[in-house]
């Protein structure tokens, strides 16, 4: 991250502090005269207990009103000079990697693949998370090639792992208002 990049989360973060939002990342890139600047933002997620429920994902209105704020705090400050830039506000996608607690956290009942430091892979639902570990249960079962009928959750270290996504999923067999479902 650059320290013009790092200056920007500097200056908006305490201004989405309030609307329980955080900044992600950031990014600026050329776009012909002007810069593009991507802003990803996300919802707080307090880790002093653990998480064992699913996270609201950040609404569109969430986002519209964090374009507002960053867009009336950038015009306010110096951060970007004079040289003129467009604004991108977003929420991180479904493919965006997890790499700290917060994004375990976010993510607890999706079906992820984690690798560890040895190279072995575990896959399952995000059951728990917390400051220091995850769990995750494997699907019992079901259609998926290698579905474990009986295995049980593993707690992992976020030391252990070097990798984690996300598996995107258009039906899920307990969620009555997955996409797909006949009504």
């Amino acid at each position: 991250m650059s320290n013009s990049e790092q200056t920007i989360i500097d200056t908006i973060l305490p201004k989405l502090e309030p609307l329980g939002l955080l900044v992600e990342d950031v990014t600026v890139v050329p776009a012909g005269k002007r810069r593009l600047v991507r802003v990803l933002v996300d919802r707080d997620v307090a880790l002093e207990t653990a998480v064992e429920e699913s996270i609201e994902p950040v609404t569109l209105d969430e986002v519209t009103d964090a374009t507002r704020v960053i867009d009336a705090e950038l015009e306010a400050s110096d951060v970007m000079g004079e040289q003129p830039y467009v604004l991108e506000v977003s929420s991180p996608g479904t493919d965006r990697p997890l790499t700290l607690p917060r994004h375990f956290a976010r993510n607890v009942g999706r079906l992820v693949t984690v690798t560890l430091d040895d190279e072995s892979k575990v896959a399952g639902r995000i059951t728990r998370a917390d400051a220091q570990t995850v769990q995750v249960t494997p699907e019992q079962g079901g259609k998926k090639a290698g579905a474990a009928v009986d295995a049980e959750p593993a707690r992992l270290n976020y030391t252990s792992i070097t990798g984690a996504k996300v598996q995107v999923e258009f039906t899920r067999g307990d969620d009555a208002d997955a996409v797909g479902e006949d009504v």
